[in-house]
């Protein structure tokens, strides 16, 4: 229990330096959701505001009953690119939920990109080919870098294919892969680029304004696509293509004013997923995991990030 007015700040640069893998992450996230199945993990749906310009700002809300609350908020902001600055930026509250009084500050981006491939690492793990050798990307920023990064733990990745919009994203990304000991393509056609992957991340801008340009049609029966981007560049009409979508929450999706797929078409959810409630597998078909991000992601990695930071004295104590 936290009973002094003292917290940490743990900035996005410390948490970077914690050395937490991608695996440790989606462990804790599955910890979580047998926390939440059990009612141990109590969580509210993630809201949303998009106030215009192609901005989009969000906020989460968990409490554990290990005794942790979690408040996040993050905004997506397009301007920035021109300002120099990153367009994702945010920042979270972890606080006593005993006393209600605030432990740590902790930066929101390396959350935020962590535990959006530790989700989609969770459901791959039950959902994927185990022997997938090449994957596609299509949006070549952060979150293509942490799923990246994610998926070369967990298969046997030898290949890459990337499709983006930024130049120097794409190389940036290609040269990474290339690091890592993996083939790498950039592509200017995204159907050329899916029809082979054993794996899609997609990770486009979340801007509504775009226009479809994908199709769950061009995809191998066996395929897993992890769609981190609201459904916004899939065409709406092939997505009966995915024999199984699986989302990261099904009161959340159906209280949206956004639905990123028709209800209908939702298989379960991750709770179900890992608790094992989701019903048998279409595999014969593409599987998608389509997903805007849950209050128990960010509880999880932060929680794990503020044990792992105490435990090492990282960070910089606040005295009031």
């Amino acid at each position: 229990m936290h009973t002094t007015d003292d917290f940490l700040f743990l900035p996005d640069a410390v948490l970077d330096g914690l050395g937490i893998s991608p695996a440790e992450v989606a462990d804790a996230i599955e910890a979580a959701l047998m926390a939440k199945a059990d009612g141990r993990l109590h969580t509210s749906p993630k809201s949303a505001i998009l106030p215009g310009e192609g901005r989009y700002m969000m906020s989460t809300l968990a409490v554990g009953d290990d005794g942790f609350i979690v408040v996040k908020q993050v905004s997506v902001c397009p301007g920035n690119a021109t300002r120099g600055l990153p367009t994702i930026n945010g920042a979270i509250m972890v606080l006593d939920a005993e006393t209600g009084l605030l432990r740590a500050i902790v930066g929101a981006n390396w959350i935020t990109a962590i535990r959006t491939a530790a989700l989609s690492a969770v459901a791959a793990r039950r959902l994927a080919n185990p022997a997938s050798e090449t994957i596609a990307f299509v949006g070549t920023g952060v979150q293509a870098h942490s799923h990246l990064a994610a998926f070369a733990e967990m298969f046997p990745l030898k290949r890459i294919c990337a499709v983006g919009r930024g130049q120097a994203n794409l190389e940036k990304l290609c040269q990474t892969a290339r690091d890592m000991g993996l083939e790498a393509e950039a592509s200017s056609d995204p159907r050329a680029a899916l029809k082979d992957a054993d794996i899609v991340v997609t990770s486009v801008t979340l801007n509504y304004a775009i226009e479809p340009f994908l199709d769950a049609r061009w995809l191998k029966p066996n395929c897993f696509a992890a769609i981190t981007d609201l459904c916004i560049p899939w065409h709406q009409e092939g997505l009966d293509a995915f024999g199984t979508v699986i989302v990261d929450d099904r009161v959340q999706e159906a209280e949206s004013g956004k639905p990123m797929l028709p209800y209908e078409r939702i298989a379960g959810d991750l709770t179900e997923l890992v608790a094992g409630g989701t019903p048998a597998l279409v595999t014969d078909k593409p599987t998608a995991f389509a997903f805007r991000g849950i209050a128990l992601g960010d509880y999880a990695a932060a929680v794990l990030a503020v044990k792992r930071a105490e435990a090492k004295n990282a960070g910089q104590r606040v005295e009031p």
